[in-house]
């Protein structure tokens, strides 16, 4: 009996993203995925982001009917049983058996055949329905408040690391934290940046279907519609952008010269152009690869009087060609603000990793306001919710570099919104203190950190 597709492409995305650390998101829009029919990759893409968002508590439920350590047993063996119990658990129309034998089926195929009988068993178990009643009932007793705290209790409701989510109630309160974890356990609704208002009626042509922005006036949501098919998307017109992204290359503005320091994948690049017709763009790029991708995304914007150029290269180490009175430093971190689409950073990241990522968002930090023109202003950005990456990082370099001042984002925020470019009613519930601070579940976008500075007159 053939193997599902849908099922045997998403097995083989878990066991890449589990063994050897690569994306989900990557590899559910490689090519390998053309090869599946549009009702097959739709199955395949629930499969895998599924599995991934509850992947603590598939482990739990499988852990109470096997007679080994779960993390003893081999990668191949341990994803299968996830896929099979996140069919069981969160499929209601995957009829079990289908579930249970295509994932035994997948445990053989991967060269584990002697392992078949466990896995066999272990899924037997989970998928009788007196089971399935009694986890049901578990999970129930534990949302409702047996034994932790209210960390402990969020993190098992919605499969969370409880250190992550014991750091969030101590920062954002109660209320917050598991208005964020609900998010992330959501696929999110694809916003999108339109070259130009044209693209709209190109995309209707194509059966594409959006809806405005919750944040931006010019942006766009996806209600429906394959957007890879159509040659807007293939043509670079139009791009799959988070809100929260699209508002902070708009808090950049305006500038004749600006310098955008870590720019792949270009998606901030690309709308800070289009903002700055006219203006001189340079983007640099750590890692050669994504430099070289970065300009081929970039060859769209034929129609501005000055290409971007593109710079491979360390910004902490690079000697720029002059100064700029627009900076943008968006820079690498731990991407807890974008769990719903990167749902594998809960189960890689360790709390004990933030501090080093501190020390290169600072660095970064540093030179990028050395390469700020007389009244310049920078904007320091993460797409992440700790405050080590946040707040703390800019207040190392205030107290390094005095002369530069802290801008309140709130008001720059009211601009944009006097402007017509903000469409969100209330600029000041974007805002933590002087920062732009935007949550999961609590704004329409992924979480995003924010701050502007100022260089000396």
């Amino acid at each position: 009996m053939p193997l599902s597709p849908a099922r045997r492409r998403a097995f083989e995305i878990l066991l890449r993203v589990e063994r050897d650390g690569a994306w989900a998101s990557e590899l559910l829009n490689s090519p390998a995925m053309d090869k599946l029919s549009r009702e097959d990759r739709s199955l395949c893409h629930a499969l895998v982001m599924t599995t991934l968002r509850w992947q603590s508590e598939l482990d739990a439920r499988l852990a109470a009917y096997s007679s080994q350590p779960l993390k003893r047993l081999d990668a191949e063996v341990r994803v299968a049983l996830r896929l099979a119990a996140c069919q069981l658990l969160h499929f209601d129309r995957i009829p079990p058996h289908a579930a249970v034998h295509e994932s035994v089926e997948l445990v053989k195929r991967s060269g584990k055949r002697s392992a078949a009988p466990f896995a066999n068993a272990v899924l037997r178990k989970l998928s009788s329905p007196a089971t399935k009643d009694a986890a049901d009932e578990g999970a129930t007793e534990s949302e409702h408040g047996a034994a932790g705290g209210e960390a402990e209790r969020l993190a098992a409701e919605f499969a969370h690391p409880a250190w992550m989510v014991e750091r969030w109630v101590g920062m954002y309160g109660y209320d917050a934290t598991r208005a964020i974890c609900a998010a992330d356990q959501m696929p999110p609704q694809a916003a999108l940046r339109l070259a130009s208002p044209e693209v709209e009626a190109e995309l209707a042509a194509d059966g594409i279907v959006t809806a405005p922005g919750a944040l931006l006036s010019d942006a766009r949501r996806l209600v429906s519609g394959e957007l890879a098919q159509g040659r807007a998307f293939r043509e670079g017109r139009v791009a799959v952008q988070d809100e929260a992204s699209q508002l902070v290359a708009a808090l950049v503005g305006q500038g004749g010269r600006i310098l955008d320091c870590c720019a792949a994948p270009g998606g901030k690049t690309a709308a800070m152009a289009a903002r700055n017709s006219e203006s001189e763009i340079l983007a640099v790029e750590l890692h050669a690869h994504r430099a070289q991708m970065l300009a081929e995304r970039l060859r769209a914007l034929r129609s501005r009087r000055h290409p971007v150029e593109v710079l491979h290269g360390n910004i902490a180490g690079m000697k720029l060609p002059g100064k700029f009175d627009r900076v943008l430093a968006d820079v690498p971190c731990s991407g807890t603000g974008t769990l719903a689409a990167n749902p594998e950073i809960k189960w890689r990241l360790r709390a004990d990793e933030l501090a080093p990522v501190q020390q290169v968002q600072f660095s970064i930090l540093q030179a990028a306001s050395s390469a700020l023109a007389p009244g310049g202003r920078l904007v320091y950005s993460t797409c992440s919710l700790e405050a080590e990456e946040g707040e703390d990082v800019v207040a190392q370099l205030l107290r390094a570099s005095p002369e530069l001042q802290l801008l309140d984002c709130g008001g720059l925020l009211e601009e944009l919104r006097r402007g017509g470019e903000l469409s969100w009613p209330e600029p000041a519930t974007l805002t933590r203190g002087p920062f732009l601070r935007t949550l999961p579940g609590i704004h329409p976008c992924d979480g995003f950190f924010a701050a502007i500075l100022e260089a000396s007159p």
